[in-house]
């Protein structure tokens, strides 16, 4: 199991998910058959976290989604990650 984020390369949007088969899953994003992020294309992987448990990933998922303070540490711990590629992008964006 995987929790992963993808960032939309057109605006700099995360999207947070979880898989049990990521390269599939980042194909389908890639196809724009994921709802959530067809509208965010084209999207590239930024961060992956694995797991033997898949509760232990959706666990993850949850915090990442809905404690602003967990995917905001996330962020710093992968700032030059963040703004490679992003043309104007300063630390103050990613906060």
């Amino acid at each position: 199991m995987s929790a992963y984020l993808v960032r939309s390369k057109k605006n700099g949007s995360i999207y947070i998910g979880c898989t049990q088969n990521l390269q599939k899953r980042l194909k389908e994003h890639k196809e724009g058959k994921i709802y959530s992020t067809k509208r965010l294309l084209p999207v590239e992987l930024v961060y992956v976290e694995a797991y033997k448990s898949k509760k232990d990933a959706f666990e993850r998922e949850k915090r990442l989604k809905y404690h602003g303070s967990t995917l905001g540490h996330l962020k710093l711990r992968i700032k030059n990650t963040l703004i490679e590629g992003r043309a104007g992008w300063t630390k103050k964006n990613l906060l």
